[in-house]
């Protein structure tokens, strides 16, 4: 089933004089239930491209379909309450807040849902959500008080936190030793297998194994 559809699209950055194309037609359909990965040099467009598919960043050209709702027809609310409800984001930097809680950090998301009546069923979720990433013995910790690998499963719990249907993850592994970035990677196989659609961005040659398809750009080329 087709989760989202990109086509023709183009993002350009700069000005007439000094023009980069970050990304150049690109094409493409993602289905749910399948785990991407993309791949590529530093300056490849890999993280433009995840960005537009976020809702983060605008195409200069083109077209973005997901659920078969064109995107360029929402205005800013409407695609900032379409990214809160519909996707899921990880970063190699957690951005987690260190004044909160393992479950307080994963809350955040759920605060500005209007599908959540009241805060003891999100308190309740956040708790279940810690404990699907092996997190149950550190849902009051600070993240001071967390290694790395438990700080990027606490952002893993928080970016399910809606229940979105599709993930994007840029370099999630990237600050993590081998033992934790396979334990990430597994975790997100597994969401892929309960239907969801998994984009990751990443240089690590152990996500191969993992991925069903793997897309390589160059130059903002899909090759």
């Amino acid at each position: 089933m087709e989760a989202v559809k990109i086509k023709n699209i183009k993002k350009i950055y700069g000005s007439k004089d000094k023009k980069v194309t970050a990304l150049n037609n690109i094409t493409k359909e993602f289905e749910y239930g399948k785990f991407y990965l993309v791949t590529g040099h530093s300056g490849s467009g890999k993280t433009t491209l995840l960005r537009i598919l976020g809702l983060i960043d605008n195409p200069t050209e083109g077209e973005i379909t997901i659920d078969n709702k064109k995107i360029s027809s929402l205005n800013t609310k409407e695609k900032s309450l379409f990214r809160n409800n519909e996707l899921g984001f990880i970063f190699q930097e957690f951005y987690l807040d260190k004044y909160l809680t393992a479950m307080e950090n994963v809350t955040i998301p759920m605060l500005i849902n209007k599908k959540y009546k009241n805060y003891s069923e999100i308190k309740d979720r956040s708790i279940k959500l810690l404990k699907n990433v092996g997190l149950e013995n550190r849902i009051k910790h600070f993240p001071k008080e967390l290694s790395g690998g438990e700080q990027q499963r606490v952002a893993i719990a928080r970016a399910l936190a809606n229940d979105p249907k599709i993930i994007l993850a840029d370099e999630p592994t990237g600050n993590l030793d081998i033992a934790n970035e396979e334990y990430v990677f597994s975790i997100l196989k597994e969401m892929s297998k309960h239907g969801k659609c998994i984009i990751m961005v990443s240089h690590s040659k152990d996500a191969l194994k993992y991925a069903d398809e793997v897309l390589e750009l160059k130059e903002g080329n899909l090759l």
